[in-house]
């Protein structure tokens, strides 16, 4: 069997942590994933990637939780428990210390995600006209 780098091994953890951010993961589970021992891993990803296993996957979850408050209009709970978090003290704390703002602050900082979609023209004018016409079929096909 041909050696495998450790560097493979730990990708396949970060890959895990990118993929399933919102699943409660812990250090065990990405050892797994990487087949490493857990003290092994913890090492290896520290050394690898340059942070710990567990800040790793809080960042991915705080950058995820950033893009659903400028694209969603969630709750700052429901965006909190959708990106694998369960505390929302805990998880305003660490957004306010990663993005300097508050959830809410940041959230008042973007456009609402409504002003952010361009609805071209074309479409406005077709659903914005009234949908009747002028022919007798659709008179027609209501009386019957």
């Amino acid at each position: 069997m041909a050696y495998v780098p450790t560097d493979r091994h730990l990708l396949r953890a970060k890959e895990l942590v990118d993929a399933r951010y919102f699943e409660p993961l812990g250090v065990e589970d990405l050892a797994r994933a990487a087949g490493l021992s857990r003290a092994h891993f913890s090492r290896a990803f520290r050394r690898a990637f340059g942070e710990a296993p567990h800040a790793y996957l809080l960042t991915r979850r705080l950058e995820r939780a950033a893009a659903q408050l400028r694209n969603t209009d969630r709750s700052v709970t429901e965006v909190c428990l959708s990106v694998g978090l369960v505390s929302v003290g805990s998880f305003t704390t660490s957004f306010t210390a990663t993005y300097g703002l508050s959830p809410t602050a940041y959230r008042a900082r973007h456009p609402p995600p409504a002003d952010q979609v361009p609805v071209p023209g074309c479409v406005l004018r077709a659903y914005g006209r009234p949908q009747r016409s002028t022919s007798g079929e659709d008179r027609a096909a209501a009386h019957t």
